[in-house]
């Protein structure tokens, strides 16, 4: 390519070149999918019903949040035979992009349920990634998690005013830390109730809430903001202590102040949802919404509620797609203020 070649011949090469990429992340999803559950990626296309064989795709390696939804799916859909098979297939790389790019080339077979949340929706942001969130067809959102602020159990900080006026005093030299950048998030929004700059901020990316609180417990960082269900050992055996939680209203069985009853309005929650591939029929994207809202109600759905701590929150049809154009429009805020 010259120098003097057209702008749009420029664009169609770029174009073509973001492509390629996700044509070949397509066929890779194909066989990664079509391998962990034989015939179904296959089924799919040829409109075969979904009960029958179905993978729920994890954006992320074994063991974390991601994975503990997709996993815990598979066993409620299987010990109540929502499902004859279904499998779990784990799709790492990008804070989830990487899963969503190759899921948004599967279209229209029904067959393959992708999970994600705020996460995946800030990794797209955060990255700049073709494929986005509209690629894809949301399914419903099921639950939140809530994030707590907190401190080594030792802390000279007692409250959340303590920690807030000793971070406005010097912002820097406060060092902070979390799991992921949907706590980096956090940090942020509490930094903007409080009156501080983001870009001030000395934030240490931690890879997982494990990390992060050896982080705290080894003077790496002093305060964190991290899952409540990561933090909750840490909280009870005193090596930690909760200064907030990061939830719009007091939680039952949670006995901790919320940021906003402390004066500092800061509400943004970790909720899982699910998506399929774009171009379904009206009744396979309804019919993937039944499946969700049965799996919703097994037994075994709700004792992981219990065990992980979420909160239920389901949204499903176009009161989902208006909650994720405002949860996007506020994410976009937050990294826009993060200088990013």
């Amino acid at each position: 390519m010259t120098r003097d070649e057209p702008d749009s011949g420029r664009r169609e090469r770029a174009s073509a070149r973001r492509l390629i990429p996700r044509i070949l992340g397509g066929l890779f999803a194909a066989a990664v999918v079509g391998t962990a559950v034989s015939g179904s990626v296959t089924s799919a296309a040829a409109g075969a019903d979904f009960r029958s064989a179905l993978t729920i795709i994890a954006p992320a390696a074994a063991g974390g949040g991601w994975d503990g939804v997709a996993r815990e799916m598979q066993q409620a859909q299987k010990a109540n035979g929502l499902v004859n098979n279904v499998q779990v297939v784990n799709m790492p790389g990008a804070g989830g992009t990487i899963a969503l790019g190759n899921v948004s080339v599967l279209e229209g077979q029904p067959a393959n349920l992708l999970v994600g949340g705020t996460g995946l929706l800030a990794a797209t942001i955060q990255f700049g990634s073709d494929a986005t969130l509209e690629d894809v067809t949301p399914i419903a959102a099921m639950v939140e998690e809530y994030d707590v602020i907190v401190v080594p159990g030792d802390s000279p900080y007692e409250t959340l005013d303590d920690l807030v006026a000793a971070w406005r005093d010097d912002p820097k030299a406060l060092p902070w830390t979390g799991g992921g950048s949907f706590d980096q998030l956090v940090v942020t929004d509490l930094a903007l109730a409080a009156g501080i700059r983001p870009t001030q901020t000395t934030y240490i990316s931690s890879d997982g809430g494990g990390e992060a609180i050896q982080a705290l417990l080894n003077g790496t960082a002093q305060a964190a903001a991290g899952g409540y269900p990561d933090n909750i050992d840490q909280i009870e055996s005193g090596n930690l202590r909760a200064l907030a939680l990061v939830a719009k209203e007091p939680i039952e069985g949670i006995d901790i102040p919320t940021a906003a009853d402390q004066g500092y309005d800061v509400s943004l929650t970790n909720w899982r949802m699910v998506a399929a591939p774009a171009g379904l029929s009206e009744d396979e994207a309804q019919g993937l919404t039944d499946l969700v809202l049965e799996t919703l109600e097994t037994p075994e759905w709700r004792d992981a509620v219990e065990r992980y701590h979420w909160t239920e929150r389901v949204i499903t049809g176009e009161e989902l797609g208006e909650f994720l154009d405002v949860e996007r429009s506020r994410i976009t805020a937050l990294y826009e203020e993060m200088g990013r």
